[in-house]
């Protein structure tokens, strides 16, 4: 009998790590899938093929599914969350221009370097982002909130192109996933001051998604993706199969650069400066562990707040993220699960222990930079 053939759009990032390694690794193949790896040139064009139906799935940055679902930027279509498939991940950079008048920081203290860069009177900062409806906008617009007298101008590059975006000058920094922050390092035109999670501690980064009609009409299949994608994170959470992700990651095929500029983000060990010693970022990505790739429908409802959504809105985003789904598909192989599908976000400093299918499970902290916590509860 053969397998079924289900073709899944990415974007070559280290986070695209689960769908390389259920292909590669044969957890695909032993759900009976055939796995069709689609490599796209950006995020807008994947999002295109996925909601014209050339794509079955697709790794999306957790604000498009609920982006498209209530309507913003170009083609809107019902796509849901399957499930999160990496949390954080992300690292904010500055030209070496920019570094030098801010003076010497430490690494990830997010409230230092909004202050140094306020400084910066009169002078506007050009910050590049990989898309519009991205964590990296959002996480962005949230930190310099706090400081309203920043003058700041979005700017929209693709990942591989930010370094060369800081390079001839285009702009002064940029907020991106790796290895394109360690690519700018290793090309000496940039620093790396803080990653995404200096902002928000626990932010689902991207996300396995697709069109609920196909969803609808393919269960088997998406049954079998689930199930095959969760597997292949689980195994990326253990430290003894980095190394041989690091060599599946580095093929052409896939993310085509250098090993050493992969093994940062897998190994949490980020090289802030050329020729710097590594700085150790704990949970700097995460694919499995602490329910990393639970989808919560109030993250949902924390993007769509954080998009200008309305009540309404939030609704809908709750209802695109499939907390539904993932119970039923996983329950079957064993995975555990927390037993709710809402929680208040930023609420966690420490590691805690909740309640789950099997008794108990473990959240990682959660906690926003300025301490705010974010409750939908009224919406439940």
């Amino acid at each position: 009998m053969s397998n079924t053939v289900l073709n899944c759009g990415y974007m070559p990032l280290v986070d695209c790590a689960p769908l390389v390694i259920a292909k590669e690794l044969g957890f695909a193949a032993e759900e009976g899938l055939d796995l069709n790896l689609v490599r796209q040139p950006s995020w807008s064009a994947l999002r295109d093929m996925l909601a014209l139906g050339h794509l079955d799935a697709a790794q999306m940055l957790s604000p498009m599914p609920v982006a498209m679902s209530i309507g913003l930027g170009g083609l809107s279509a019902q796509v849901d969350t399957l499930m999160v498939l990496s949390v954080n991940g992300t690292v904010f950079g500055v030209s070496h221009k920019v570094a030098a008048e801010l003076g010497p920081l430490e690494f990830g203290d997010a409230h230092r370097l909004l202050t140094a860069l306020s400084a910066r009177v009169g002078k506007p900062l050009r910050i590049a982002v990989p898309f519009h409806y991205s964590m990296h906008r959002i996480l962005l617009s949230y930190w310099t909130s706090a400081a309203p007298g920043l003058q700041i101008e979005e700017v929209t590059v693709p990942p591989s192109r930010m370094a060369d975006a800081v390079a001839d000058g285009s702009v002064d920094a940029f907020w991106v996933g790796e290895p394109w922050g360690s690519v700018a390092v290793r090309k000496n035109v940039a620093q790396l001051m803080m990653t995404g999670r200096d902002v928000w501690r626990f932010a689902p980064e991207k996300v396995l998604a697709a069109r609920r009609d196909w969803i609808e009409t393919n269960q088997g299949a998406v049954r079998k993706l689930m199930r095959a994608i969760y597997q292949a994170s689980a195994w990326l959470d253990e430290s003894r199969n980095k190394p041989l992700a690091v060599e599946i990651l580095e093929r052409s095929e896939h993310i085509s650069v250098s090993r050493d500029l992969i093994d940062p983000a897998l190994t949490d060990q980020l090289v802030p400066l050329h020729n710097a010693a590594p700085v150790g970022v704990a949970r700097f990505l995460q694919f499995h562990k602490n329910a990393a790739s639970f989808p919560w429908r109030s993250q949902a409802a924390w993007i769509a707040h954080h998009l200008g959504g309305d009540a309404i809105d939030i609704e809908k985003a709750k209802a695109c993220f499939r907390p539904d789904l993932y119970r039923q598909n996983l329950a079957g192989i064993g995975a555990d699960m927390p037993s709710v599908s809402e929680k208040d976000e930023g609420a966690l400093r420490i590691e805690t222990a909740v309640e789950s299918r099997r008794g108990h499970m473990t959240l990682a902290p959660d906690a926003f930079f300025d301490g705010e916590i974010f409750s939908f509860s009224a919406q439940k």
